[in-house]
């Protein structure tokens, strides 16, 4: 299993591959397994630290896909990768079974939106020997953006995490990463004040792992669709290395490497 080697002030890039038809920003794009591939390797290359694939789109309002249509989109991916990357891949997913046989095919890590809170994955991961990204989530993505509701999201987001990670290191999970899940379940205020707050989630004391790629919060903010998001996305990126976020999940890998680089060197020099 390849892991993440997470040193203090230095930023991890992790590059979003979707297979999907219906992804929020780039569905459809690269769902041929050689077109998949190939963006892969081109993320690698552009700097990215590890690969992220999913074969089941989240976006607000999607519609679960079942097992065998979403491994009949990672699977042959995952395969056609095994000895061709040299950085860690995760799998996307909250089914036990599609992470098994993901992990099989060459996954290092299993990535669940429903934050491990089914005991099946988090038997998945530990069996496995996976790491494991637990991410917050209010409802499911069909409803999820239906006016969710929080007295204090941080404090409530960190309780909830807090939980994910006791229980996955029960079990044996070693390599454990967590996600506050800006946009799953959350309005605009929610997700800045997630971020503005991210250093009491980074108090657990785990790596965090953040998704802020082109979301619509930034589009609110700054205008313009998933496409026109780049420098929102980039501002988003830095905000969060800047409160304690280890790890950044984009759709630019080129852009937000180099943005890391210098949002990392200024941190270092303050230190």
């Amino acid at each position: 299993m390849k892991e993440l080697t997470f040193k203090p002030g230095k930023t991890l890039v992790c590059g979003i591959l979707n297979v999907t038809p219906d992804s929020f920003s780039d569905g459809g794009k690269w769902k041929g397994t050689d077109s998949a591939v190939l963006h892969a390797l081109e993320m690698q290359a552009q700097g990215a630290d590890m690969i992220d694939i999913g074969g089941e789109s989240s976006r607000p309002g999607s519609e679960p896909v079942g097992l065998e249509e979403e491994a009949a989109r990672v699977i042959p991916v995952l395969e056609a990768l095994a000895g061709k990357l040299n950085v860690p891949v995760s799998v996307d997913t909250c089914k036990p079974a599609l992470a098994r046989l993901a992990v099989k095919a060459g996954a290092d890590i299993i990535n669940d939106i429903a934050g491990f809170s089914d005991p099946a994955m988090i038997e998945a991961a530990a069996s496995t020997g996976a790491g494991a990204i637990a991410m917050h989530m209010k409802g499911e993505p069909r409803t999820m953006q239906a006016d969710p509701v929080y007295k204090d999201v941080t404090a409530e987001v960190k309780e909830y995490l807090a939980g994910r990670a006791a229980a996955l290191k029960a079990a044996g999970v070693k390599n454990i990463m967590l996600d506050p899940g800006i946009g799953f379940g959350k309005t605009l205020v929610h997700n800045l004040e997630l971020i503005a707050r991210l250093d009491e989630v980074r108090a657990l004391g785990y790596p965090l792992f953040l998704g802020v790629s082109r979301k619509n919060f930034i589009g609110r903010l700054a205008g313009g669709g998933p496409e026109d998001r780049l420098a929102g996305t980039i501002a988003a990126c830095v905000m969060c290395a800047e409160r304690g976020a280890d790890v950044v999940r984009v759709h630019d890998v080129a852009e937000c490497r180099r943005a890391m680089l210098v949002a990392d060197a200024i941190r270092a020099e303050r230190r």
